[in-house]
């Protein structure tokens, strides 16, 4: 298995600030990882609700995680200043594969990446759905160019 590297800001494309909170940090004195996986999930559903006009108290379809994953780098505490970044690696028929990064606030590097699959299904049944279309538009500019 070999050990990803930080990627830099200039991989993702969009960007939010993400404050830390006293309870974030553990006995250690820093972020405990389970925090991180709470900030991927602000970050996508910020974006997914603000921009992707995703209704999550009253929309048919909503997003489940159904695989996520988290690389650290160099510890976060409180009361570090956060900034996440958001690309999509994969835009699928129901499904998306996003890829989170965690930066101290004006970092170039990140402190931690993370990645997590969303897949769209109907509220009620539960049954995979199509990403719907003013969503899937939202999703596209996100998707990260692939080098040549």
């Amino acid at each position: 298995m070999t050990r990803a590297t930080p990627h830099i800001r200039a991989d993702y494309i969009w960007y939010t600030d993400i404050p830390t909170r006293w309870a974030d940090n553990d006995i250690y004195g820093h972020v405990n990882n389970v925090m991180y996986y709470s900030y991927f999930d602000t970050i996508v559903n910020r974006y997914l609700i603000e921009l992707g006009g995703l209704d999550i108290q009253h929309g048919h379809v909503i997003g489940l995680v159904v695989d996520s994953g988290c690389s650290y780098f160099s510890p976060v505490a409180f009361p570090d200043r956060l900034e996440g970044g958001l690309r999509v690696a994969h835009l699928g028929h129901s499904s998306v594969y996003y890829e989170i990064g965690i930066f101290h606030e004006g970092a170039d590097a990140t402190t931690a990446q993370g990645r997590f699959v969303h897949v769209f299904v109907d509220r009620e049944s539960r049954k995979p759905v199509p990403i719907p279309a003013d969503l899937r538009e939202k999703l596209a500019l996100l998707l990260k160019m692939e080098s040549a």
